[in-house]
């Protein structure tokens, strides 16, 4: 559901409720409740703004939902990507609270507190065979220099343990920022079979520098700092390791 006329009324409907329910924390749908191997029909429809994905990118052509997941072309993997956004209904309730705390938990679409770009994968089938995370570099309500850290969270969710991880070598021209670069692909086989993988990077690419040549002043945002998440059922193969 996105911003339509009736949010004023519902804000002030609900700025009328018993302190109680303001205490109440509803619960929103979020990308975790999206189970591989469900159809696209049976999945929860509480999101926003469908649209055919763009790997990690903007999305194109708007959809009514999962279902109309055929109309966007497929992938290399064969799979289809369906965007996706979160609800703001309750931040509109939030707002209406005074909560502050729910404010920053229901605005825009977010894990952890990052700003991201989520989508899901179906096969041809119709079933779920993915999920697809990746860190929103569009977004300013959070510096994108930190977006990298992302992977934190959602190594912790999958346990830290038990991941596969290659450190890639700089490319011609690539620089750490700082004295850090990060250029790592991790992938781990969860119980269920399903096989997740996670890209970060943090470094400066070739004509990136700290310092503008001309001014000598620092400059600003020239840096790659990225975290993409995928998560493929058992009956998919993982992307391919980048180089």
């Amino acid at each position: 559901m996105t911003r339509f006329s009736l949010f004023p009324a519902l804000a002030a409907a609900l700025a009328l409720a018993a302190p109680a329910e303001a205490q109440h924390r509803p619960a929103r749908a979020d990308v975790w409740d999206l189970e591989p191997g469900k159809a696209a029909a049976e999945l929860p429809a509480d999101f926003a703004e469908f649209a055919c994905g763009g790997n990690g990118g903007p999305p194109s052509l708007p959809l009514r939902g999962f279902a109309d997941f055929r109309r966007c072309r497929a992938e290399e993997s064969g799979l289809r990507e369906v965007y996706f956004r979160y609800d703001d209904e309750l931040e509109y309730w939030a707002k209406a609270q005074g909560l502050a705390t729910e404010i920053e938990q229901y605005s825009g679409t977010k894990e952890y507190g990052f700003p991201v770009i989520l989508s899901a994968l179906f096969d041809e089938a119709g079933a779920l065979a993915g999920l697809r995370i990746v860190s929103d570099a569009r977004d300013a309500s959070r510096k994108r220099e930190d977006a990298h850290t992302l992977r934190n969270f959602l190594t912790a969710r999958f346990g830290r343990d038990g991941w596969d991880c290659l450190d890639h070598p700089p490319e011609d021209g690539e620089t750490p920022v700082g004295r850090t670069f990060i250029k790592q692909t991790c992938r781990k086989t969860l119980g269920s079979g399903a096989v997740v993988t996670l890209e970060t990077r943090y470094f400066r690419k070739r004509g990136q520098e700290a310092f503008d040549a001309r001014s000598g002043r620092e400059t600003q945002g020239q840096f790659e700092s990225l975290a993409r998440f995928e998560l493929r059922s058992a009956t998919q193969r993982p992307p391919a390791r980048p180089r």
